[in-house]
């Protein structure tokens, strides 16, 4: 009688599904935002061929430079550069290896060329929120739960200069309490798709009112939030939910709690936070390098984008012209 015989070897997987495998890791290559945007692009790029009776895919390079040429006159240079790609990005789903949308191709190069000369190339961001504002929107908050958790996300935003994503996903394993204040881990970011993550310090503040640590604390404590998401949804009769925000609600809420400060909410968003950490830590002389392993900014010319108009004046070469 023979023994059976067993292998040690793992059994190999079968090719459809490495393929599946290797469709998922390729999805997740990009962020879902972006994909989002790609998705919102290229169907704006197949409904305005549609209207002009010419095929989208495949395109030609002198449709593609009607079509930025057509939409320079609502959209930012960066948004039409970035149509580009989107384009480029559906061509080459559709094996398509010579994308119409590229800049090699003489007539959409020099469209696109064209186009930043006349509209620009400057990023339109939202209004900072300075330290002022956001002493404010402190003071006027609902004496309720939702008060309660309005002040924590504006005061933590603020003070760590996160992003709105990286607001949203903070969850209680990612806070180190310490006789210093706490440690925030930021799992993934924008610019870390990739997860290496990053820690951010948040010390107590100078005033007991403002004070990030003991806001974020006081939320805890009162939402009886002990695991998964910080930052929740407070509904009627003060039930909070379980999920944490979607980024996209917090310039909502933000503009919200801006509203009842008394500010101006039209130029507001979820970004104002981060822009006004940047801003008001360079107007007090916070030196970049500095500001940066605050908000995780790799570069500086990214960094300096950031930085309001406020800071123009606070070393200027004209206040010394003795006019």
């Amino acid at each position: 009688m023979q023994p059976h015989l067993y292998s040690l070897t793992p059994k190999s997987a079968s090719l459809e599904e490495l393929i599946q495998k290797a469709k998922t890791f390729v999805a997740a290559a990009k962020a879902p935002s972006t994909i989002k945007a790609y998705r919102n692009d290229w169907r704006d790029f197949e409904s305005w061929c549609r209207d002009h009776q010419l095929p989208s895919i495949p395109s030609t390079p002198e449709s593609v430079a009607l079509y930025i040429a057509d939409r320079a006159s609502t959209l930012a240079s960066g948004t039409i550069a970035r149509r580009l790609t989107s384009i480029t990005k559906a061509h080459q789903a559709a094996g398509h290896t010579d994308s119409p949308a590229t800049t090699r191709h003489f007539v959409v190069g020099e469209t696109l060329k064209g186009i930043r000369r006349t509209i620009g190339t400057a990023q339109q961001g939202k209004a900072p929120l300075l330290s002022a504002d956001v002493r404010r929107i402190v003071a006027a908050r609902r004496e309720d739960l939702l008060g309660l958790r309005d002040a924590a996300l504006v005061l933590v935003g603020f003070a760590g200069g996160f992003r709105r994503s990286e607001l949203a996903g903070i969850d209680i394993s990612d806070l180190k309490f310490s006789a210093d204040g706490v440690v925030v881990t930021v799992r993934k970011s924008k610019t870390d798709q990739e997860g290496a993550g990053r820690e951010v310090g948040l010390p107590f503040g100078a005033s007991q009112s403002t004070c990030p640590v003991s806001a974020l604390r006081q939320w805890l404590d009162s939402a009886r939030i002990r695991e998964g998401p910080v930052f929740r949804a407070v509904q009627r009769y003060g039930h909070v939910s379980r999920r944490g925000l979607h980024r996209d609600s917090i310039g909502k809420l933000l503009k919200r709690a801006a509203g009842r400060a008394g500010l101006k909410v039209e130029e507001l968003g979820g970004h104002s936070l981060r822009a006004g950490c940047v801003t008001q830590a360079a107007m007090n002389g916070v030196r970049e390098f500095i500001i940066m392993r605050q908000t995780g900014h790799k570069t500086i010319a990214t960094l300096r984008r950031y930085i309001r108009s406020g800071e123009i004046f606070r070393e200027n070469s004209a206040a010394g012209l003795g006019i």
